[in-house]
């Protein structure tokens, strides 16, 4: 385990440390930061392992169902999360879209829904997604397009969805679509009224994968395309309407778990920085005797210690029970910003070798990048941190 003094910050308890420390053992025999060209079938191993192995219970809410508390535990998440990106970013997004994907089964689903679906997820025999982006909504999830109508007892889905993780390979889908309650003039049908949960399985007639899509860093990734596909109204999650505030809920409780994986990424950036810093020799001593070198690898450590503080602060805050709008929003801005400039300052200090396919700090330069954009971009969590400070001035903001 790389420098793990912040365990013993008071944002946690004795448990998660204890959880942190065997998680780590567990990656160190059993996770590879290396992966095969077959992305699929290691997302579907590392499901399997991660779920035989016990961690998927942390992923999922309602001991009845598999999960290992009541509630989600938002520290769990964030230690798990970062403790796989430092051992395998493969990992991390495997754990991560199962909890994402099932996380509005979790907060709203019926006790029928939760025991055929979450059960499955926590034992890692079932892969989940979250589908709410589409090709013309994506940070403004209120314009999104998918749309179905109700006719007796389903509801009938037309439209599409895109930047679908797990597409392809899930076994379920947690898609949000455009059923129209509450939508009485052309403002609100373009706004958040309206948009319902529905759990939708992969083999539902009508449902289909309509592309993949290849991204810098492999995972599994799909456009889906949705042709008259019927799904029973007992699939709905929560009331109908409702949608987007269980999609923002579920978005609430993951956001601040992006921000702990940025830091799992940069820490093992600057475990790999120390480590090319000692040893490699230039002009008769190694690179961490140049001053240059040395400020470098201060302001990396800095730089994440600066972003954990906000980290556990936020994922403290909620598990005690507040709204952490802000404090999520401010937490995944400076991670994942702050991650990437960390990451590629151990680029930079492995020189060309930081360049060469597959170099762990290669692998990390093309893994941080979307995390600035994913679950809310950069400029738009600058936004919500500016709304929030002006609501609490008690300023509009427009």
């Amino acid at each position: 385990m790389s420098d793990n003094r912040y365990l013993d910050w008071p944002f946690l308890d004795d448990g998660h440390r204890a959880l942190a420390r065997s998680l780590d053992a567990w990656a160190s025999e059993h996770v590879s930061h290396a992966h095969g060209p077959d992305v699929d079938a290691e997302c579907r191993a590392l499901v399997r392992s991660l779920g035989g192995a016990g961690w998927l219970r942390h992923a999922v809410a309602g001991q009845a169902f598999g999960g290992a508390g009541e509630a989600l535990d938002t520290r769990a998440l964030c230690l798990i999360r970062e403790t796989l990106a430092r051992h395998s970013g493969l990992a991390d997004f495997a754990f991560a879209m199962q909890g994402l994907g099932s996380g509005a089964i979790s907060l709203a689903g019926t006790p029928a829904q939760k025991q055929r679906y979450l059960s499955r997820v926590s034992r890692g025999e079932a892969i989940a997604a979250f589908a709410l982006s589409e090709p013309e909504a994506g940070s403004d999830v209120a314009a999104m397009a998918c749309a179905g109508r109700v006719e007796g007892d389903e509801v009938v889905i037309d439209g599409q969805k895109t930047w679908i993780s797990n597409g392809g390979i899930a076994d379920f889908y947690v898609v949000f679509i455009r059923t129209g309650e509450g939508e009485d003039s052309e403002a609100t049908r373009r706004g958040a009224r309206g948009i319902s949960a529905f759990i939708v399985d992969a083999d539902t007639p009508g449902f289909e994968i309509a592309e993949r899509i290849p991204v810098i860093a492999p995972h599994p990734l799909a456009r889906l395309h949705f042709t008259g596909c019927r799904v029973p109204v007992a699939q709905r999650l929560g009331e109908a309407g409702q949608g987007f505030k269980i999609a923002m809920r579920t978005l609430d409780v993951f956001r601040t778990s992006v921000a702990a994986a940025a830091l799992g990424f940069a820490r093992r950036a600057l475990d790999e920085a120390i480590a090319r810093a000692t040893k490699r020799r230039m002009f008769n001593q190694v690179l961490a005797d140049f001053q240059l070198t040395q400020a470098k690898l201060a302001q990396m450590a800095t730089t994440i210690d600066s972003a954990a503080l906000l980290v556990y602060r936020a994922a403290w805050l909620r598990d005690q029970g507040h709204s952490i709008t802000r404090e999520a929003a401010m937490a995944k801005m400076v991670a994942t910003e702050g991650a990437q400039k960390v990451i590629d300052d151990a680029v930079q200090i492995f020189g060309g070798l930081g360049v060469v396919s597959e170099q762990p700090v290669e692998r990390l330069y093309r893994e941080i990048r979307s995390l600035r954009i994913y679950e809310g971009a950069t400029e738009v969590q600058l936004l919500i941190i500016a709304r929030e400070l002006l609501k609490e001035a008690g300023a509009a903001p427009a």
